[in-house]
């Protein structure tokens, strides 16, 4: 197999998952060599075969408190706080331990809406090391805080046995990058395998992508996940350059989607594929990421891309850049939307200077520039002038375009009996009339 030509660690990882299970103080000891880095220990190939992170500092803590630090810091994938402190810059213990000191690692599930109902999914890192520099991640290498590590084998036991108890019903992993090559992508590819053969696990799994991952640590990702990612981080490989100097757009993230829809699209496949950018900290336009996102829609097969508005870190190179107005972020998604589900192309959206306007959503901007579009009758408008309807979105440009086929729709009360609201109804007519009641557009009325 390729693997051994390109990632030696990922057919370690998947060759001996059964010795996964040892303890770190097991995994230390014993004929080993080790790999240093600026003289910091980055991996460990045991004489067994058996491969494990380590960073200076970590310790052999109980799997629950490990449980509790790593996905309490997947919370912080990317930039996006939601609410949790970040991690701390200090060298003395303990704002890193106060925050996870009761080990409730339920309080990092997450729910997802997924088309069967909300979905409880349990957020972590196989470890928070990491040997890149990114400018503005609290994991970044030579930043000082607390450091550990799963083993496959326990992240495995933990999610089987948090699914038993009913806490769960999928995993979102993600981790640090150590190591050579694909080792990173062996722990994460041994994990998702342990689960679902020894295990028999049936639940979601969503498994972050390593940069640079190779063909054989690719397609061992999909064969046992339902979605995978990798952050591209930025629009362009100028604007990476100033997040990172350890990463590049092209090999390094691009080539990984690349290779990801060439393998699903050779199998007749579908596995979900996401993105994420991170906004504001390198100066980038909105105008720059969403051409990138048109084109990772376009060309790599993206489910969904995400964008997450740029905080400081303490003891970060970014500690002292202001943070990005979350109220970006919102525009972004809306703009992002009208990209993937409304039809819109890069030049309907109302950018100036490369920027979208923070104080109106985007469709409802698009609205006010073409009055000569309105009103649009309900009873003769296409599903695509329907949905360019602020207010009114593809579910219920749908549920107008079924009723129709079955009656006219006569007043106000059929359309808010299929979905539609007051904010609407400035930009429709009824039958040839104009709705009777008019109520003041928000300017925020995005559908």
């Amino acid at each position: 197999m390729a693997l051994r030509s390109r990632g030696m660690a990922i057919s370690a990882a998947r060759g001996d998952a059964e010795r996964e299970s040892q303890s770190h103080a097991e995994s230390r000891s014993g004929d080993q060599r080790v790999m240093r880095r600026r003289g910091v220990v980055l991996w460990t190939t045991i004489a067994e075969g058996n491969i494990c992170s380590y960073t200076p500092g970590m310790s052999n803590a109980p799997l629950l408190e490990r449980a509790a630090l790593l996905a309490g810091d997947a919370q912080f994938d990317l930039c996006s706080r939601e609410g949790r402190p970040m991690p701390d810059g200090e060298t003395v213990a303990p704002p890193a331990e106060r925050r996870y000191r009761h080990g409730d690692v339920s309080r990092h599930i997450s729910v997802l809406q997924s088309p069967s109902g909300p979905l409880p999914v349990l957020k972590t890192l196989q470890t928070n090391a990491c040997a890149k520099d990114c400018f503005y991640c609290p994991f970044r290498a030579g930043r000082e805080f607390r450091r550990e590590a799963f083993t496959p084998e326990e992240l495995a036991r933990l999610v089987s046995e948090m699914d038993g108890a009913g806490l769960i019903r999928g995993l979102f992993l993600s981790s640090g990058v150590v190591g050579h090559d694909d080792h990173s992508m062996a722990q994460i590819v041994a994990t998702g395998e342990i689960l679902r053969r020894r295990y028999a696990y049936r639940g979601y799994i969503h498994l972050k992508l390593m940069p640079a991952a190779s063909d054989a640590a690719i397609e061992a990702a999909l064969a046992v996940s339902d979605r995978v990612s990798i952050n591209l981080e930025a629009p362009n490989a100028e604007r990476l350059a100033e997040l990172t100097s350890t990463k590049r757009l092209g090999p390094d993230l691009l080539e990984p989607l690349r290779r990801v829809k060439r393998i699903l699209d050779a199998a007749g496949r579908f596995v979900g594929r996401t993105t994420q950018f991170v906004v504001g900290a390198a100066g980038e336009s909105d105008a720059e990421i969403l051409e990138t996102t048109a084109l990772a829609y376009r060309e790599l097969g993206l489910s969904r891309v995400y964008y997450s508005a740029f905080r400081p870190v303490s003891d970060t190179p970014f500690e002292s850049k202001p943070a990005e107005n979350p109220m970006r972020e919102r525009r972004l998604y809306q703009a992002d939307f009208l990209l993937r589900d409304y039809g819109f192309g890069l030049d309907d959206l109302p950018l100036d200077s490369g920027r979208l306007p923070l104080g109106i959503d985007p469709k409802l901007a698009w609205a006010h520039a073409r009055p000569d579009l309105y009103p649009v009758e309900v009873n003769r408008a296409g599903r695509w002038e329907l949905i360019r309807v602020p207010g009114i979105g593809p579910k219920v440009a749908d549920r107008i375009v079924r009723e129709r086929r079955r009656a006219t729709i006569r007043d106000e009360r059929d359309l808010r009996r299929l979905g539609v609201t007051a904010r609407s109804l400035e930009w429709v007519s009824i039958a040839g009339r104009r709705p009777a009641r008019q109520m003041a557009l928000p300017m925020d009325g995005f559908g």
